[in-house]
């Protein structure tokens, strides 16, 4: 499970359809209707909001938002709609290690995609329901 701190805008077409496909899966997980997934260290920071559904409701309607831009036909009803901006931390290091991991595997599967992605590596910009402290890569990442 790959839930991205980046922006959506920075997901190839094959990252945005699996990671609604996966916010769809930690919204699950978060309601306790599966069994799969309950420890996974994706879901820490969902888990330490104060309400973990409406923290990745936000998530997915972020993710939503970046598919109608792009003329693609999520389902809304599939989460509720929350304009919900900055309510979660996530660290610089984070931010740039995410980055670095998105670049290798946008550039074996999209190089047009890869090649946009090189010209905004200087500004890494989050994912709407988060913001950026400084700091490393997170504890919770899996170093690969």
């Amino acid at each position: 499970m790959r839930l991205w701190s980046l922006h959506p805008e920075y997901l190839d077409p094959k990252g945005l359809v699996a990671v609604w496909r996966e916010g769809l899966l930690a919204k699950k997980v978060l309601a306790g209707k599966t069994k799969g997934y309950t420890n996974h260290p994706q879901l820490l920071r969902f888990k330490n909001y104060n309400n973990p559904i409406k923290a990745i409701d936000g998530y997915l309607f972020w993710i939503y938002k970046e598919a109608q831009k792009r003329g693609y036909h999520f389902t809304a009803g599939k989460f509720n709609e929350e304009l919900l901006i900055a309510i979660i931390p996530v660290t610089r290091g984070q931010l740039e290690y995410e980055f670095d991991h998105l670049l290798k595997k946008v550039y074996s599967r999209n190089l047009n995609f890869y090649e946009r992605l090189l010209d905004g590596k200087n500004k890494i910009i989050c994912h709407p329901v988060f913001y950026c402290i400084e700091g490393d890569m997170e504890q919770w990442e899996i170093k690969r």
